[in-house]
């Protein structure tokens, strides 16, 4: 009967989405009302298209017998009482699904997890919460625990898979806090942050449908791997107006992949670049030294130092930014230099004034403004700048780093000199990003260019109307001819051309992608502890609500492993105008390689709680010595056993950043179709990672190569060998040259170590 009833839905909103499409003309308020109408019903195919598989999930039977079954998205009988059939995972009513348990059973006697393939049933699992009646003593605490086990056990399949059927109590109450403020959610290796995140997306789009499908969502991850592998749990369940971006395409327009060292990039990342790129704006206001001379009629005119200085003393006092500042100078700029031209040529000798009247200055300052000349004067004094030009130029040119960045030490400013043009960095975004807010956009460029744009659409368009009225009948007489209606008579070219402007089929989600000024309605950020001090700058301006959740783990910081805290991070945006929500069960993780984790945790911090593991694999994580240069050969040898191993599963090799394309070639040997790539796709059976690479995904079986260079190779070692470590969900081994270090002393040798 389900069904049944999506497919009526189906066929509605189908037809709706038709019917609605084949309106054509009116006025732009019903375009505008047709667009909006077309937009909802192709969101509605979109949810019901997502809620197809998995469809119905859940039943709860309440104490007072009534059955209410739990799915994807809500249904009601299309029969005239409208009667619930199915409630939305996100309403109210459907809580107690995730909440109720044995001690607090929220009027639930029966919780049933029911599995399907396509439309067809395939298990059900249920609890009893009446405990009384059952005779049954309470559980582990954990919600659907059968369904829970059996997700955690299946198979990987390169792609993120939503948790709507089990998530647990201490996710929901994450889920569904309020969407007002900051909220942090911190939480271990395994406790489901990335879930957690999209779903509180989900929900928040679902319960605040108007304000933040207009507004957007943006939801930050830390790379493009990680943004393909959760891509798809969003659309599966029914929601489409949220952004998924990384912090290094976050501008419009910028493709930023060029390599950098870490050093170089973490310094780019700190606070005190928002001083270095202020003062590199300030640094092209004005001349820095001597005033300025312009030749009019073969003599020279000079403005001295101290005029030119309080020019721009002037203009920075407006607090403008430089490029709309930009008309102002130039205008104080020709209003002086007539002045001195007009001193000079009419000056009375015998009454000592001036003979020269305000129509003549008019003259003398067009002249001025005409004058090639005086333009390129002018724009050396204050020039248009855009924020790719300023870095460039600060970056590649010494001399101006050095005034610019006055308080970095000389190796630190030789650190991020460059050649000029080639090409940005990630950590070059949010420098970016801070030049555009302070340069901002020349309103009379913008102005102009909008004139241009509208010039042509009307040509255009008058060119369509001439075709229009040239295809009438050469055969009639003047009285017929001006008896008939033409396309003129009831439009001119310039309405046609705004009909044309008014209309924009971009989609929210597309227009806040191409729009670097746009504010979101809400921001996830994932994997939070590895963004700079500058991008939290960037992104706290494409908040101003401040409505914002941030999930992350401080013992996986790699990028930012020196700040101890949140209050640190967050502090200098948000004082204490936050609130902390933690996650402490981890799922993901076997009992057995959690425990190796634990000692690598409490060498990062001792003070730092590892997340209770709820299950076990039967398999010891191992590892295995390797000779000096026989890394390659046994590497690839390990990968291919373990890729039978794992059958139709995930397998990652995780590996050093420095040795990634030399390890990766070692297990292609053996295993042919591995995936080698910068940024890989994750739907082949066996992938070669660097530590950043693997962050935030998972995998049924991992191998971590050279540890003792995962260690070496980064300030942050720990954190890496951490990250590494917490990847799989069922077997871990580590093959290492040389001695095992010692914070891996909970490894057993490979032979020693279960199946699984």
């Amino acid at each position: 009967m389900l069904y049944d009833e999506l497919d009526e839905l189906r066929e509605r909103a189908s037809s709706r989405l038709a019917s609605t499409l084949r309106e054509a003309g009116g006025t732009p308020q019903a375009r505008t009302e047709r667009d909006v109408i077309a937009d909802e019903y192709s969101r509605r195919l979109a949810q019901i298209d997502a809620a197809e598989n998995g469809l119905c999930f859940g039943r709860i039977d309440t104490d007072t017998g009534e059955p209410h079954y739990i799915g994807r998205l809500g249904i009601r009988d299309s029969g005239d009482d409208y009667r619930p059939l199915l409630l939305d995972w996100r309403a109210p009513a459907a809580r107690p699904f995730y909440l109720a348990t044995p001690v607090s059973p929220e009027g639930i006697r029966r919780r049933r997890h029911i599995k399907t393939i396509g439309r067809k049933v395939t298990r059900l699992d249920d609890e009893v919460l009446d405990l009384d009646a059952a005779g049954q003593s309470p559980g582990s605490g954990l919600t659907g625990e059968a369904a829970l086990l059996a997700a955690l056990n299946a198979s990987r399949t390169g792609q993120m898979a939503d948790i709507v059927e089990t998530i647990q109590a201490e996710q929901d109450w994450i889920i569904r806090s309020e969407h007002k403020g900051v909220l942090v959610v911190q939480g271990g290796p395994g406790t489901g942050k990335t879930a957690v995140a999209l779903h509180r997306a989900a929900y928040l789009l679902y319960t605040h449908r108007e304000q933040l499908a207009r507004r957007v969502v943006l939801i930050i991850g830390p790379n493009p791997t990680f943004l393909r592998y959760v891509g798809q749990v969003l659309p599966s369940l029914g929601e489409t107006s949220a952004l998924l971006s990384t912090i290094a395409d976050l501008y419009p327009g910028v493709t930023a992949r060029r390599p950098e060292p870490q050093p170089t990039a973490l310094l780019k990342g700190r606070a005190e670049l928002a001083d270095v790129v202020a003062a590199a704006i300030r640094g092209r206001q004005g001349l820095p030294r001597g005033g300025l001379e312009v030749t009019y009629e073969h003599e020279t005119v000079r403005l001295d130092r101290r005029a030119c200085t309080r020019i721009t003393q002037r203009a920075r006092r407006t607090r403008m930014p430089h490029n709309q500042a930009r008309a102002l100078v130039h205008r104080l700029l020709i209003e002086a230099l007539a002045r001195k031209v007009a001193d000079r040529i009419g000056f009375d000798v015998l009454g000592g004034g001036n003979l020269l009247g305000e129509e003549d200055l008019a003259d003398i300052r067009a002249e001025l403004r005409d004058s090639p000349e005086v333009r390129s004067a002018l724009e050396a004094f204050w020039p248009r700048l855009t924020p790719q030009r300023l870095l460039d130029d600060l970056l590649s040119a010494p001399e101006r780093l050095a005034a610019a960045a006055a308080s970095l030490t000389q190796a630190e400013r030789d650190s991020l000199l460059r050649e000029p043009g080639g090409g940005w960095t990630a950590a070059d975004v949010p420098l970016l990003d801070e030049a555009a807010e302070l340069l901002g956009e020349d309103d009379r460029v913008t102005a102009a260019r909008q004139r241009r744009e509208r010039r042509r659409r009307i040509a255009y368009a008058r060119g369509v109307l001439d075709l229009a009225y040239g295809s009438r009948s050469v055969d009639l007489n003047p009285e017929e001819e001006a008896e008939i209606l033409s396309a003129y008579d009831i439009l001119d070219a310039e309405r046609l051309a705004e009909r044309y402007e008014q209309e924009d089929d971009r989609t929210a989600v597309e227009r806040a992608a191409a729009d670097r000024t746009w504010t979101f309605g809400h921001i996830i950020v994932d994997e939070a502890q590895e963004l700079s001090p500058m991008a939290w700058r960037m992104l706290m301006r494409r908040c101003p609500s401040r409505s914002m959740t941030i999930v992350g783990d401080m013992a996986q910081a790699s990028e930012q492993c020196g700040a101890p805290s949140w209050q640190e991070v967050l502090g200098s945006h948000l004082g204490d105008r936050w609130r902390l929500d933690r996650l402490t069960i981890n799922y993901r993780t076997p009992a057995e390689i959690a425990e190796v984790a634990a000692d690598v945790l409490t060498q990062i911090d001792p003070g730092l709680d590892q997340p209770r593991a709820v299950r076990e694999s039967g398999s010891r994580p191992w590892h295995l010595p390797v000779p000096a240069g026989e890394m390659h050969a046994v590497l690839g040898e390990a990968a291919s056993e373990e890729a039978d191993r794992v059958g139709g599963g995930r397998l990652a090799v995780i590996v050093p950043g420095s040795r990634l394309d030399e390890l990766a070639k070692a297990v292609a040997v053996t295993v042919p179709d591995v995936v080698l790539a910068e940024e890989p796709d994750l739907d082949r059976p066996v992938v070669v990672l660097s530590v950043k690479q693997a962050r935030g995904l998972e995998f049924d079986s991992v191998l971590v190569a050279d540890p003792q260079q995962i260690l070496a190779e980064s300030p942050c070692g720990l954190n890496d060998l951490y990250v590494a470590l917490t990847r799989p969900t069922q077997r871990l081994g580590v093959i290492h040259e040389g001695e095992l270090p010692p914070v891996l002393g909970g490894l057993v040798p490979r032979d020693e170590a279960g199946t699984g």
